[in-house]
């Protein structure tokens, strides 16, 4: 994975210094006075490159920075900022008792009336809006699960085993072409899209770039362990529906099983998952760890937040004739033009 372009400032500081091998120079945070950190471009993308050295890294830096003071404390001030702005953006959630967890997250997770991003592309969006959104979707689905798997040793009796359970069905019960993240790189193939992990990196804006950070920022930390299990229980409590839609709009504009098969599986996976997820996993977690129930609701909450926003930017990008995506500043980056499915796929 290479580095991206940087967006500013802040983005500069932390790529340059991966760059050169130099020490990433200390700097102040920018104030954000009447701005929203969770859409700033430099700061969403100085975070997104710190934490991708704990998963695939970058090409020629040194593994080593993953661990690097200097880079961590910097990190850590942005990471202030960020969770400041999820928190006031989803406020302050009840600690409710663990029998009373899985009835919370359901009222989170509750479809809304509304403009809904999966019935917009399950009826109506043309091949490249579908390009665009699977490119939107693919730094977290190339990489599905292993957020997660980080809360596995923070996480003890049917709590954990309910989440190593869930787990199982994410690696394809541990056979490579069954992973949900090889079945969406085999999705993103028949799009005729690249399919290496971080291919699209500078193409996705701050506003897809903060639901991610959001889930990385939740599994690097033991002290946010329930808020990660609730992001999950809400990712699979409301997932079966849409992902029908995308796959009935994949069917509409040409793909065949194999290029809705990612889809497919989160029908039936997720409407198993959403179960053990709500009861097994966050109820357990609670019920041994009761002060940890505001933190499993704010987990949801924070993740439902994000999502809308990710949906509204592609829709109100689509009503404007627009693309979600940003600019292409190297040709590597661009999404390739109309095309059938069957050509994507040949």
């Amino acid at each position: 994975m290479r580095l991206p372009e940087a967006r500013g400032e802040l983005s500069a500081a932390v790529i340059e210094g991966l760059r050169s091998g130099q020490a990433v120079r200390t700097m102040g945070l920018p104030k954000f006075t009447g701005a929203d950190p969770l859409a700033d471009e430099d700061l969403q993308l100085a975070l997104a490159v710190c934490y991708e050295l704990h998963y695939s890294g970058f090409d020629d830096v040194d593994d080593r920075w993953e661990w690097d003071p200097g880079l961590l404390a910097l990190r850590a001030d942005i990471e202030r900022l960020f969770e400041r702005a999820l928190r006031k953006l989803t406020g302050p959630q009840p600690a409710v008792g663990a029998a009373e967890i899985p009835a919370a997250l359901s009222a989170l997770t509750a479809e809304r009336g509304g403009p809904s991003l999966a019935r917009y592309i399950q009826t109506h969006a043309t091949i490249e809006q579908f390009r665009e959104f699977v490119v939107h979707r693919s730094l977290y689905q190339l990489k599905e699960a292993d957020p997660h798997t980080f809360a596995i040793p923070r996480l003890t009796g049917r709590a954990k085993a309910a989440l190593i359970e869930i787990q199982i069905d994410e690696y394809g019960n541990g056979q490579l072409p069954r992973m949900h993240a090889e079945l969406f790189r085999t999705t993103m193939g028949c799009l005729g899209l690249n399919t290496e992990y971080g291919a699209y990196l500078d193409r996705l804006p701050a506003v897809t770039l903060a639901a991610t950070n959001m889930l990385s920022m939740f599994a690097l930390h033991r002290r946010l362990r329930g808020a990660l299990t609730g992001q999950l229980a809400a990712f699979e409590m409301s997932s079966s529906l849409p992902n029908s839609r995308y796959g009935n709009g994949l069917r509409r504009l040409g793909g065949d099983s194999r290029a809705t098969r990612f889809y497919d599986e989160h029908v039936e996976a997720d409407a198993v998952h959403e179960q053990i997820a709500a009861y097994d996993m966050c109820g357990s977690l609670v019920a041994e760890h009761p002060e940890l129930a505001a933190d499993v609701l704010f987990g949801a909450a924070a993740a439902e937040a994000l999502g809308g926003r990710v949906s509204a930017h592609l829709l109100d990008s689509w009503a404007r004739g627009s693309s979600s995506l940003r600019p292409v500043t190297r040709p590597a980056d661009r999404v390739p033009e109309t095309r059938s499915l069957a050509g994507a796929a040949a």
